[in-house]
């Protein structure tokens, strides 16, 4: 059982659903991305993705990929970003960390080596977002083999023909991208969300947490409430990006998590 799975099982047991946040490494620098990785488990989130900044973010809507170009800027690296959850981990054994991003830096380092080491690192689980299910044998497999989840996303144009594919070798969690696109482009609507749950849930026995277009408690109050729980990323950066102190960022964070929880 992996952190992931442990803290589902928690979860579980206490009736809440799961928010999950997102915090692109090194952004605006590594010092300060630490410090506020360090502080959301405090403000209460359930499990934290660790974006990997890379120079050709295809997934990810302006804010994101700012983010990703102001830690580049500032030197930070797949190394850097690994050392970041080895210094998480010596004050915090159970959060679970999911490395968030693409193939390249992994495959530039050697699958092998990146795996030893992100175990090492205390990472839990990785979302490759350029790595379709008929890649599974590059890093999927070999990643649940090391004892590392490898969480896959599904959309809104995932049909019910291609939905047995993207969740064969899926572990963890099932990360539901509400809205087609990129990131931080519209609003997630629960009432389109809903029944996209349902039809995932149905083909799987893994939590599906939903991401995309979340900015508010009250939005991930509501789409917390039709699945296992939110993800929310570009809105915490755009706080990250202002500039404002730390304290403010996490309690940002706060907020989102009692909606989340509240649901």
């Amino acid at each position: 059982m992996t952190r992931i799975d442990a803290k589902f099982a928690s979860l579980k047991e206490e009736g809440k659903k799961a928010f999950v946040s997102y915090i692109m490494a090194g952004d605006p620098d590594l010092e300060t991305s630490l410090e506020v990785m360090k502080g959301l488990p405090a403000a209460g989130v359930d499990i934290i993705e660790l974006g990997v900044p890379f120079t050709d973010p295809m997934a990810d809507g302006p804010t994101i990929q700012l983010a990703g170009q102001r830690a580049l800027d500032g030197g930070q690296t797949l190394q850097k970003t690994l050392d970041m959850a080895a210094e998480f981990r010596k004050t915090d054994d159970t959060t679970p960390i999911v490395l968030m991003g693409y193939y390249n830096p992994i495959y530039s380092r050697g699958v092998d080596r990146f795996l030893e080491d992100a175990k090492a690192a205390g990472i839990d689980g990785l979302i490759v977002v350029d790595l379709p299910p008929e890649e599974d044998v590059e890093l999927c497999i070999p990643a649940q083999a090391a004892g590392i989840n490898f969480i896959r996303l599904a959309t809104p144009t995932t049909d019910d023909k291609r939905l047995p594919k993207v969740l064969q070798n899926t572990s963890g969690f099932v990360y539901y991208v509400s809205v087609t696109g990129i990131t931080g482009s519209q609003a997630a609507q629960a009432t389109e969300v809903g029944p996209e749950v349902a039809r995932i849930k149905a083909k799987t026995d893994l939590p599906v947490i939903v991401g995309f277009g979340i900015t508010t408690p009250e939005a991930a109050k509501t789409i917390a409430g039709v699945a296992d729980g939110c993800v929310v990323g570009s809105a915490i950066v755009k706080e990250i990006a202002e500039g404002k102190p730390v304290a403010e960022v996490l309690d940002f964070v706060k907020g989102l998590a009692g909606g989340a929880h509240s649901a």
